[in-house]
């Protein structure tokens, strides 16, 4: 049984590999260079000044020193860290339609990894719960990304619950250097959390370049009228029986949604992340383009 159930994860895993590889080599790779790699700047030399440069980069001591005015110069670094913060909690196996909120974090993440494969960055990830369950140091290399795809197919979390604060606080303490970040998960989380989450945010952004993808299914936007059922989270696992033939509670439960999805995006505003929401029944790439074109 093991060496079957084996042999279909590698399957899953050169499956997403195929698809993704193929999306990150034609068209993902020129946009992530042109929207983060031009965001990391290191120092290079000190240099006298010349008519045009920006007074902003004059090196004062070196000023001093010399009786003449120098600038510091900077260039693009040659190397990036890029993180994967992936939520693994309960309510990544919700779907409506052909695609569960797993299978698709799975193929953003992988898209993502390889695009900045490709420009030669370092990748790593956390997946977290409403705990850390698991850190993969960065690295180069195909092995590596395949290892991490691995891991977001098959890995058993130990907690189903959510908790966004978590691991923003743990980038901030696991990457010294400035780097990329991606937050994937459906943003669901508890009131008491997001107000952590903005706090930790706040201070992980001042130092690293953060970006959300936000993850929903239809069916949480809006109901069906399909008479009387049940619902249950799928983190708590608490039941409740709702009317769907009601249009006043289909009307309560879209404007509750509707709610949520614009406190977390002034949230995220107004913690300078840029985000890109995508439904499981949409095509991501045309997202992440829009996404990346506007950065």
């Amino acid at each position: 049984m093991k060496e079957e159930k084996s042999s279909e994860i590698l399957k899953q895993v050169r499956k997403i590999e195929i698809k993704t590889r193929g999306l990150s080599s034609d068209i993902f790779a020129g946009h992530y260079h042109s929207a983060f790699k031009g965001r990391g700047m290191a120092f290079s030399e000190v240099r006298e000044y010349r008519v045009g440069d920006d007074v902003r980069d004059i090196d004062w001591n070196v000023t001093a020193r010399s009786n003449k005015p120098h600038i510091k110069v900077f260039e693009e670094e040659r190397e990036l860290t890029m993180m994967l913060m992936v939520d693994v909690s309960g309510s990544r196996g919700f779907g409506s339609t052909e695609r569960i909120k797993k299978n698709l974090l799975t193929e953003i993440a992988a898209v993502l990894a390889f695009s900045a494969s490709e420009t030669g960055d370092k990748v790593g990830c956390i997946l977290f719960s409403d705990r850390i369950e698991k850190f993969i140091p960065p690295k180069k290399g195909r092995s590596h990304i395949l290892m991490i795809i691995r891991e977001l197919i098959e890995f058993t979390p130990e907690s189903r619950g959510t908790s966004l604060a978590e691991p923003v606080r743990y980038l901030t303490g696991a990457l010294k250097k400035r780097g990329t970040a991606f937050l994937i998960s459906d943003f669901l989380t508890t009131p008491a959390d997001t107000t952590a989450f903005e706090e930790s945010l706040r201070i992980a952004s001042s130092k690293h370049d953060i970006v959300g993808i936000r993850l929903y299914d239809p069916r949480e936007a809006e109901l069906p009228d399909v008479g009387i059922v049940e619902m249950k989270d799928a983190e708590s696992g608490a039941g409740v029986w709702v009317d769907t033939s009601s249009r006043a509670v289909r009307e309560e439960y879209t404007a509750a949604w509707n709610q949520r999805t614009e406190e977390m995006e002034r949230l995220l505003r107004r913690c300078r992340v840029d985000v890109a929401t995508v439904a499981t029944n949409e095509d991501y790439v045309k997202s992440l383009i829009k996404l990346f074109k506007r950065r």
